[in-house]
Parts: C-alpha cells; sequence; structure tokens
C-alpha cells in the first residue's frame, strides 16, 4: 500500500513485564530439547470484533516461519482438510488432540495463535490499526510447550504535526481511503513478522536456516553458563 502524508507506523513487541527492570533472557531451553523441523499452524482464535480474521492473518504468517528455518504446511490445505473433517470453528480445531494431528499431518510442533486486536479504530483526529497476537509452540511427540510468544504492531494516521485543520482533513481522507484499502493485512504482516523473529523472544532459527547450528550452539553455551552461575 502506498504511504499516505501524515501516516506514521509504530512497532510493538509486547514484552511481558517489561518496564524500568532489565530484562531476564528467554528461556530457550525446551525449544532446544525438541526443536522442530515442521510446523503445523492451526487458525488462529479471535478474540477481536472483526469477524473474518483467520483467512487474512493465515496468509500473512507461513512466510516468516519459513524465513526463519521451519517447513510450515500449508495452512488452507490444513484448514479445509479440518472443515471437511467436522471441525467448521477454530475453537474446535484447537481442541483436537496431538495424537490425532500427528496421525493425519505428522508435524513435529502444532503453532497455536490467539488474535487479541485487529483492524482499525477512528478517532477524531486519526486513526490506528492494530494487530496483537499471542502464540505457543506445542511439541506433539510430549505435548509440552516449546516456545511461547507474544507481539503488537500499530500503524497510525496522525504523527502529530501540524494543525487542527489538517489533522481534521488528514482523518477524513485516512478514513475514505481506508475503507478501500485496508491496511490490516500489511500490519498483520508486521506483527507475524516480530512474533517470529524479534531478537528477545523469537523463534530460534529452525533446522533449513543457514545459521542454525551457530545459533543453537551459541543458545546451548548461553545455557550452561547461567545454570553454573545458579549453582550452589
Amino acid at each position: 500500500m502506498a504511504a499516505i502524508r501524515g501516516t506514521s507506523v509504530v512497532l510493538l513487541v509486547a514484552l511481558l513485564g517489561v518496564g524500568c527492570k532489565s530484562v531476564e533472557p528467554y528461556d530457550y531451553g525446551p525449544l532446544l530439547d525438541h526443536m522442530p523441523a515442521s510446523i503445523l499452524v492451526l487458525p488462529p482464535l479471535n478474540e477481536s470484533p472483526e469477524a473474518e480474521v483467520a483467512p487474512v492473518f493465515l496468509s500473512t504468517i507461513t512466510r516468516p516461519l519459513g524465513e526463519r528455518g521451519y517447513y510450515v504446511f500449508p495452512v488452507a490445505l490444513v484448514e479445509r482438510i479440518m472443515r471437511e473433517n467436522g471441525l467448521p470453528t477454530a475453537h474446535e480445531m484447537h481442541t483436537v488432540s496431538l495424537n490425532k494431528l500427528d496421525e493425519v499431518f505428522g508435524p513435529d510442533a502444532v503453532l497455536y495463535i490467539t488474535v487479541r486486536d485487529w483492524g482499525t479504530s477512528y478517532e477524531v483526529l486519526a486513526s490506528n490499526t492494530r494487530v496483537t497476537l499471542a502464540a505457543r509452540l506445542v511439541d506433539v511427540d510430549t505435548g509440552q510447550q516449546i516456545w511461547a510468544g507474544s507481539a503488537t504492531a500499530v500503524r497510525s494516521s496522525n504523527d502529530g504535526q501540524g494543525g487542527i485543520l489538517d489533522a481534521l482533513v488528514g482523518a477524513l481522507v485516512n478514513q475514505v481511503v481506508a475503507s478501500a484499502l485496508d491496511p490490516t493485512p500489511e500490519v498483520s504482516r508486521q506483527a507475524s513478522v516480530l512474533l517470529v523473529s524479534n531478537t528477545r523472544s523469537g523463534l530460534l532459527e529452525g533446522p533449513f536456516h543457514p545459521e542454525h547450528e551457530e545459533r543453537v550452539r551459541k543458545e546451548r553455551e548461553k545455557r550452561e553458563a547461567r545454570s553454573s552461575s545458579a549453582a550452589p
């Protein structure tokens, strides 16, 4: 989507417990112990007031996971197979046992995602498009959660510059343009990238990433160093 004058983009990684205090290093131990090569992404649970979230979101999550070094089962095919087998909603799909998912698809891990915010809200002088995601990755063999993360991406139409008249005109223009060109898919792409690839708590590079072995080695060394320093 072409940039609109007066539009700014704000990207946020939702870090629980972040404030003035130092942030503890993310514990990658479970992921290191159960590193998946293939990931099955289920259609997301939707906590937002918007109705049609899953198709758009699913189109934005495969590429970040693939670029991170994981094989991702085709999301549209997975959803279609589950619907054809009597599971019409994401909630029902999330209740399917890991044994059954393993039998049908054979993934190493399953990614469960919840969409908490989605879409554009309009105020007097601005509009904000927000996508907030929360995810957990579960090892199929053990049922253990091996990674979890959250992320928020926000696009604001008002960068705080100009007078009241400029802001009013800009807000009107942005609302008209947004009705024809919804910015939510692009914001969803940004949130998906942040979820998977942020440097604090994103997924480690997977087995198909050229830097996989080096990253795993470094994380194991960090883990061992922390264990040594914590030992009495």
